[in-house]
């Protein structure tokens, strides 16, 4: 993986990051979730749209519980992951891509563990 591709990756997810903190923080400000989640509770696509964020919470959880080796660590990003979703998968995979040695590939990004 050279230079290019990390940094294409660290602006992608950095924009992601940005974006997404961006619709949480004015959603939250227009909306009360939980003054209206007896409504959207009642929203089957609401339903599935939950269930499939923890399916792919459970999925990102596999990965990070192999690449750290602390208890601490997978208890932080799995609370993490759980309460801000994309916003903190983006924060994981940039603390990942920062953490990148000189001349590392991308077998080195998702196989070696911290």
């Amino acid at each position: 993986m050279n230079i290019r591709t990390i940094t294409s990756l660290k602006i992608l997810f950095s924009s992601v990051l940005m974006f997404m903190s961006y619709q949480v923080i004015r959603t939250s400000l227009q909306s009360n979730l939980f003054e209206q989640w007896n409504y959207l509770a009642g929203i089957p696509w609401m339903r599935a749209t939950l269930w499939d964020f923890y399916a792919n919470v459970l999925a990102l959880m596999v990965w990070v519980c192999y690449k750290e080796s602390s208890l601490a660590n997978k208890i932080f990003w799995g609370i993490l992951m759980v309460t801000l979703g994309s916003i903190a998968t983006c924060a994981y995979f940039l603390v990942q891509l920062f953490r990148l040695k000189e001349g590392d590939t991308l077998r080195d990004l998702f196989s070696r563990q911290n």
